[in-house]
């Protein structure tokens, strides 16, 4: 025979009365009913039954022996732990002033005997689904005032680490980028006061140094849903440029939707990085030239006839040398045109005969790699500097082919586009004035490029793994080298790839108005 399985009682009553028949008749009624129940004949036992484990609702008489049940009501309210236990008076007592007297102590309702079974039964029902209602609008305020009291301190500690950080911090209104607070470190920055400062733009307070490379921020952040260390230059109210690391995040106050900008000052840091650059590359190129000089006697045996094992080595120190100066001349290279020291000679050019002579220039190394290169070029005319872009292509070329296993193959194609201003991850540099322009890819079928690395790559020294340097070769210089000569000619530059299938590279290029 199966066992039959307990249900869990609909509540737990206490019921105290002295008379027994009262008692068995109430214990059988609600134990029928799916309710647990207590019976206790002495108002004392029931007060220590109740605080022992309080129940659900307490069922009273009042005319007993010792204590009666008013003064048990009256126990019970005074006890924390029995307070809020519904208790019903059951009593032959039917004057209205003992009603009120049981109110008066506690007493959420009031039966006359003899009773009716069924009103018995509603209004225990009643009275325990108030009870339930009031302890899950208890549990629900103690939840909520747990939530204001975390929402207040986390308010608290944020507006302290606001007020206090070294670091310019502002919020601003995400609509229409109006300011709604900063602190302190933003005022001395900028050199606005508060009123000056509040209800205004950046551009309103001409804080950008390009109000288009603000624009160009602003649109990287809306695409990404956030911002960090981005480098943009600053005018302070006194007309100082200063560089700042710009980080942007999304957050709420009030329902409305604001941004929050933290900017870390770089100035000081970025010119001391510029003289010592500077000053390295310049001081290592003189021995570099004379240690070349040196090699390539050594190499031409004008100072005797050396061994094998002698050319190996001699070999190794040349190929060395060779890459040290590719980085310093790479170095400077980047420098003049971060401080536009160089000048794009631009002229009248064709992009079939550039993309023919970057492919021919890498053709020895493809043939070395036993990379296939593939050329679609088009016959279009630009307005550019030629050797400048040959310098990107060749790059980018060489890039695909030292990622390319052996039998691949590298993709150079070109095309002309409708330009919507939408390509790529936003590394733009004034807006194009065409509607049409020329679209570069050199394409491969290396192992790609991790999505969180697509922007970085284009740093100064930043590389996908940090072992290519001594693997492939290459300083790290050479992708950012490539996106100043191409913001020098108003276009843009990105990558899209799959790991593990290859990876793009686009040029996007203006053409000239006809």
């Amino acid at each position: 025979m199966p066992s039959q399985s307990v249900s869990t009682p609909r509540a737990d009553i206490l019921v105290i009365d002295d008379t027994p028949e009262n008692l068995n008749l109430l214990s059988a009624m609600l134990t029928e009913q799916g309710y647990k129940v207590r019976s206790v004949t002495k108002g004392s036992t029931g007060l220590r039954g109740a605080t022992a484990a309080p129940p659900d609702l307490i069922l009273l008489d009042i005319n007993m022996p010792g204590m009666n049940g008013y003064e048990v009501c009256e126990h019970l309210k005074a006890n924390e732990r029995t307070r809020e236990i519904p208790v019903i008076f059951i009593s032959a007592l039917g004057d209205v002033l003992d009603k009120v007297k049981g109110f008066g102590v506690g007493g959420v309702d009031y039966v006359t005997k003899p009773f009716q079974v069924e009103e018995v039964l509603a209004r225990i029902e009643n009275h325990l689904t108030i009870r339930r209602l009031q302890k899950q609008l208890q549990t629900q305020n103690e939840q909520l005032q747990q939530e204001i009291r975390s929402r207040q301190l986390a308010e608290e500690r944020f507006a302290k680490a606001f007020r206090s950080s070294p670091n310019p911090i502002a919020i601003a209104t995400l609509e229409e980028g109006r300011f709604i607070d900063v602190n302190p470190s933003f005022l001395r920055f900028c050199g606005y006061s508060l009123e000056e400062v509040i209800g205004h733009t950046a551009t309103e307070l001409d804080l950008p140094s390009s109000s288009q490379t603000l624009a160009d921020t602003i649109k990287k952040f809306q695409e990404t849903g956030s911002l960090h260390n981005q480098e943009v230059e600053f005018r302070t109210k006194t007309g100082e440029l200063k560089t700042i690391l710009l980080s942007i995040e999304f957050i709420d106050i009030a329902n409305v939707q604001c941004t929050l900008l933290i900017a870390n000052d770089i100035t000081e840091r970025k010119r001391l990085e510029n003289e010592f650059i500077s000053l390295v590359s310049h001081e290592l190129r003189t021995p570099l030239t004379s240690i070349m000089g040196a090699l390539d006697i050594l190499g031409a045996g004008k100072l005797g006839t050396m061994s094998e094992q002698a050319q190996k080595v001699l070999s190794i120190a040349t190929s060395n040398t060779e890459r040290l100066i590719r980085l310093v001349n790479d170095i400077l290279d980047l420098e003049r045109m971060k401080s536009s020291k160089i000048v794009m000679h631009k002229m009248k050019c064709n992009a079939a005969d550039i993309m023919v002579d970057a492919t021919e220039a890498m053709q020895a190394l493809a043939d070395n790699s036993q990379v296939q290169l593939v050329v679609n070029s088009l016959n279009v005319e630009l307005w550019a500097d030629s050797d400048r872009l040959l310098q990107t292509l060749t790059n980018l070329i060489s890039n695909a082919i030292k990622f390319s296993e052996m039998g691949d193959t590298v993709w150079i194609s070109a095309e002309v586009i409708e330009d919507t201003g939408t390509h790529g991850y936003g590394e733009t540099g004034n807006p194009l004035s065409t509607s049409n322009s020329l679209l570069i890819t050199v394409r491969d079928q290396g192992r790609g490029i991790p999505e969180d690395k697509l922007q970085t790559i284009f740093e100064r020294f930043q590389q996908v793994d940090a072992s290519d340097s001594r693997k492939k070769g290459g300083t790290g210089l050479g992708l950012a080298i490539c996106r100043n000569i191409v913001q020098q000619h108003n276009g843009r530059i990105w990558a899209e790839s799959t790991i593990g299938e290859g990876s793009t590279f686009y040029v996007l290029l203006p053409l000239p108005s006809s």
